[in-house]
């Protein structure tokens, strides 16, 4: 079992890949398929160690396939093998290619295939989720569909085949009912929508095996989206060298902080500097300023009363953080006004978003050098829908908000998403100790110290995204995700960027 890769595969991808692996590298599909079955014990024994029983639910695909060899070698093992197949009485007769030399293989290991019903009662400790596999596109039918929901109402634990029954494995999306695993186990190439939103809840631990397919087939097919991970920080951080200063690292502007809002402002300013830029200056109200200076000598704080006044510091520094605290009045349009007119490098986040959807300004961002953090609140006021429809389609929504607006986007919530338009990146750390107050603004700060540090806009936005999500998990790993605060990120995402971890 490999650690998990960075790249990701639709399902018309991976069925490339498992074709050109036969044709090209030579590998028989029954052999692929004996690999994945033992891939899937291997699994099975490793979480459940002392299990003696296991339910195997065959669908008549190749998942299904995948299943009967996994029968096949529990039964080798002395195990009690419950293996039901679902489809009919007439299941055997409908089996070909590589599913049918499955079939045939278990049935002479000794393996006995019973048609399932509802009133079959499913004895195994554990359930091999076999059914449905990467194929699926439309609604689960019946007798499918009952037969996960019933799953799913039992305690039983579950290790699904691929990718859990139910779920779309390009999107994620649930496709009207989908198992809830304890552990999946994916094959050739890695799901994309195994690190979806929606399917967050459904996977449980994800594990790959690469049934050992030559690196030759892989570069042979393309790639639809990354998983972003420590190597990238690694990548796009190279050591200092001895005689840096703080000019090498960039000026981060952070604009915002409204009246009864200074915080949010403060804390994008105090995450910029712990990242890593030169030096980091704040516009807010200038009744935070006593307040901001206290609680962060090192930020350079100005109290501005209008936009105009921001325009002397806008020609001094290299990159603007706007929006967290920022509001919504007449002194926050002014603002973002006069930020969109500097042409500097700039992150948009919160207020300022809301801002450019009320006002209609989202061409207004065409040309300019910017990455936007809309949370799906924001991203659905943006594009003039509801929070449930971007939700429903993540990916689709980046790739529209960036051709709207030009800018590198980075979709913010259980697996972030972000997209230059040419490549799509997927940030699978993070918790839900981040549902408080205050995380996107921090990590505004985070993209604002990149981007200072002269890191492309796609490769601020995901190597902060990956270092303010990661620092979230390791900071719950000793305190747990109830009460995580967004500054107790702060010491953490220092630790991630200097590889401390």
């Amino acid at each position: 079992m490999n650690i998990l890769p960075s790249a990701l595969y639709t399902a018309e991808q991976t069925r490339l890949l498992d074709k050109t692996a036969i044709e090209t590298a030579g590998i028989p599909g029954f052999t692929l398929m004996k690999r994945a079955g033992r891939a899937v014990f291997s699994a099975l024994l490793n979480r459940w160690p002392r299990v003696a029983s296991i339910t195997v639910l065959c669908g008549g695909g190749n998942n299904g396939g995948d299943g009967f060899v996994v029968a096949a070698l529990a039964k080798q093992k002395g195990l009690q093998v419950q293996a039901l197949f679902v489809g009919g009485q007439g299941f055997a007769a409908g089996l070909s290619g590589e599913a049918r030399e499955a079939w045939l293989w278990a049935s002479g290991e000794g393996v006995h295939f019973e048609p399932y019903d509802a009133a079959t009662p499913l004895h195994g400790e554990v359930i091999v989720d076999a059914l449905l596999g990467t194929g699926l596109t439309g609604e689960v039918r019946e007798p499918f569909a009952a037969l996960i929901e019933r799953i799913n109402r039992m305690s039983t634990s579950v290790l699904s085949v691929d990718i859990p029954s139910g779920l779309c494995s390009d999107t994620g999306r649930m496709l009207g009912s989908a198992i809830k695993a304890d552990i999946t186990i994916s094959f050739i190439g890695l799901k994309l929508g195994l690190f979806s939103h929606s399917a967050v809840n459904h996977v449980g631990e994800v594990l790959f095996d690469d049934l050992r397919i030559p690196d030759t087939v892989y570069e042979q097919v393309d790639v639809a989206a990354f998983r972003v991970t420590q190597e990238d920080v690694a990548e796009c951080l190279p050591p200092r060298r001895r005689t840096a200063h703080k000019g090498d690292f960039g000026h981060v502007l952070v604009v915002g902080g409204n009246s009864g809002m200074g915080g949010a402002a403060l804390m994008a300013a105090e995450m910029a500097v712990s990242c890593g830029a030169g030096k980091v200056s704040l516009a807010t109200r200038e009744e935070h300023v006593v307040a901001s200076l206290i609680r962060a000598p090192e930020v350079m704080v100005k109290g501005v009363r209008s936009g105009l006044e921001i325009s002397p510091l806008l020609e001094q520094v290299s990159v603007v953080v706007i929006g967290p605290g920022l509001g919504r009045d007449a002194w926050a349009d002014h603002m973002l006004q006069v930020v969109l007119q500097s042409n500097k490098p700039m992150v948009l986040d919160a207020d300022a978003l809301n801002l450019i959807a009320e006002k209609g300004l989202l061409s207004r961002l065409k040309g300019l050098p910017s990455v936007i953090t809309p949370h799906p609140g924001e991203a659905a006021r943006l594009l003039g829908t509801d929070t449930a429809e971007i939700q429903s389609a993540r990916q689709s929504s980046v790739e529209q908000l960036h051709r709207e607006t030009g800018a590198v986007v980075l979709l913010k919530g259980s697996r972030t998403l972000i997209s230059d338009g040419d490549s799509l990146y997927v940030c699978s750390a993070g918790n839900p100790g981040m549902a408080s107050g205050g995380m996107g603004d921090v990590l505004s700060g985070v993209i604002g110290g990149m981007l200072a540090q002269k890191l492309s806009l796609i490769d601020a936005a995901r190597v902060g995204a990956y270092a303010h999500a990661h620092a979230a998990d390791l900071c719950t790993e000793q305190n747990g995700e109830i009460g995580l605060k967004a500054t107790d990120l702060i010491p953490y995402v220092r630790s991630v960027l200097n590889g401390i971890v």
